[in-house]
């Protein structure tokens, strides 16, 4: 038998993405394949920080969806749901200077996301 209660995620985030998530507009958040996420799952929560700081903000895990790279998650997901405010090729490249190519071949997550109210 399963455990169905749902979990609590702790994860640091940026503070240009933090923002996105705490106005709702960023709905996508990309991480790898990283074995602490690797039973993160719909209904969980996870909790952003900005590292170094107190502020924090929750969301629901809706969904979450692999990847082989990062292109691939970009083409599937859609930009203006990982960050509205930039173009594709500019998300791919800030996302490969925080993930080099090591780590974004241990598979990529599109995670899904909706702020609590």
């Amino acid at each position: 038998m399963s455990d169905t209660t749902a979990r609590v995620h702790e994860l640091n985030l940026y503070r240009q993405y933090f923002d996105l998530v705490a106005a709702g507009t960023k709905t996508i958040e990309v991480r790898v394949k990283y074995p602490h996420l690797a039973d993160l799952t719909a209904g969980d929560t996870i909790r952003f920080r900005i590292k170094g700081t107190d502020e924090t903000c929750e969301v629901n895990v809706k969904r979450v969806t692999e990847y082989p790279d990062f292109e691939a998650l970009l083409d599937s997901e859609g930009p203006d749901k990982v960050n509205p405010t930039a173009t594709r090729d500019q998300q791919l490249a800030n996302i490969r200077t925080i993930y080099p190519p090591e780590k974004e071949a241990l598979g990529t997550l599109a995670i899904e996301i909706a702020c609590h109210k």
